[in-house]
């Protein structure tokens, strides 16, 4: 069995002393029955007994005290005794089970009550409702005293497992925040950074390996001009990591305007003949949310350099769309040849698919990406279909329309 609180033993060698001393002076009513008087001392023991478990076992050592209690009270009460019973009320409303906490002060004040109506019926004066205001002392009092101090502990424990919980969710927002600032850094990396650095590998690796003079000057043309363009927008993202206050500025968009100028650069990086870039753009006059129009941007961006990287001879071909009568859903396909085609080539780490896969979900929308059945028989092409989600403004007005009519 655990030993003990400092604070019971305490209170048991208190009570214990003091009543003892109380005893010697000889401060101690008549008994009300013949029972000894030494037998106060007895129950003055079984008291502070009972007082070491006033906070392992409440209940129990209240138990004890109530029959300590009434020993002492046919033998000869002692004030000691007294006051440690109201302690054994007190401690079990306060450290008691939740039925006891709610139990014992009701019980006290049927037992005051009880008390009070048995004492004026058997001395049928005045003075026994002092037996009354007696019982209402060490019963009622102290019971309601332990359910005022443990209302006031346990709305201390609920506000502080209150703050803890906060506290808790707020260090998951951060770092739920940081690994989405790193993701988003992690794909604005990759998709305007990739695309320079596959076309340098492409021709670095094709100027050492063709020994014409001509083509390695157009190679190296290409190189530098990639590793140019990839160090200014690697100075950029540097610089908005850098800088607290321009990572709050709102920074230009890419818009799908822009693809025509990610067909010229991919022409320009494969230098080969047998490779068409070919743009289908079908979206209609209808405006598009700025997030959807970013991700259809960097989906047709990563499509187009995974091309450049692994597609054989043959269209590339990007189509934007958005089918039905009604606006809905912009649709990015990219098609590109799978055959094998001469010449060195880069192999993908599937980076870039997992970052489109996150663009594409950020916005709510699906991708498929793989091998499909080519226009031409036999053939195969690699086929990458993104819906992109768009809530045009028809789309708002109906449903307002319907939430009104609801």
């Amino acid at each position: 069995m655990a030993r003990p609180h400092r604070e019971e033993a305490l209170i048991a060698a208190a009570g214990l002393l003091g009543g003892a001393a109380l005893y010697a002076l000889g401060l101690s009513s008549s008994p009300a029955s013949a029972l000894p008087r030494q037998l106060a001392l007895v129950a003055l023991a079984v008291m502070a007994g009972a007082e070491l478990l006033r906070r392992r076992a409440p209940l129990t050592g209240l138990a004890i005290g109530v029959a300590a209690l009434t020993l002492d009270v046919l033998s000869g009460s002692l004030m000691a005794n007294v006051a440690m019973f109201t302690d054994l009320v007190y401690a079990a409303v306060l450290y008691g089970s939740p039925a006891a906490y709610r139990l014992i002060p009701r019980a006290t004040e049927v037992l005051t009550v009880a008390g009070t109506l048995l004492a004026v019926a058997l001395i049928r004066e005045p003075p026994a409702l002092l037996v009354g205001i007696g019982l209402g002392v060490i019963t009622i009092v102290p019971a309601w005293t332990g359910v005022g101090v443990r209302v006031h502990r346990d709305a201390a424990q609920a506000a502080r497992l209150e703050a803890e919980r906060t506290a808790l969710l707020a260090e998951l927002d951060r770092r739920e925040a940081v690994g989405a600032e790193r993701a988003r850094m992690a794909r604005e990396l990759h998709d305007v950074v990739a695309g320079h650095l596959s076309a340098i590998a492409i021709h670095s690796t094709a100027a050492l390996s063709i020994g014409d003079p001509k083509a390695s000057d157009e190679a190296l043309a290409v190189i530098r001009e990639n590793s140019v363009q990839g160090l200014a927008e690697m100075r950029r993202l540097i610089g908005i990591l850098r800088d607290a206050g321009a990572a709050d500025e709102p920074a230009a968009v890419p818009r799908l305007d822009g693809v025509e100028a990610l067909l010229a650069h991919a022409r320009g990086a494969v230098r080969e003949d047998g490779f068409a870039f070919v743009l289908h753009d079908e979206r209609g006059p209808g405006p598009l949310p700025a997030p959807v129009e970013l991700a259809a941007y960097r989906i047709v961006q990563e499509s187009l350099t995974n091309a450049v990287k692994h597609a054989g001879r043959g269209p590339v071909t990007v189509e934007l769309t958005r089918p039905g009568r009604r606006p809905g859903p912009l649709v990015v396909r990219v098609t590109s040849r799978l055959d094998d085609r001469r010449g060195p080539r880069v192999p993908g780490a599937g980076a870039g698919l997992i970052g489109m896969r996150e663009r594409v979900a950020l916005v709510g929308g699906r991708l498929t990406a793989g091998p499909v059945p080519g226009p031409e028989r036999g053939a195969t092409v690699w086929e990458v279909r993104a819906e992109l989600p768009v809530a045009g403004p028809e789309e708002d007005a109906e449903s307002v329309e319907s939430e009104d009519s609801a």
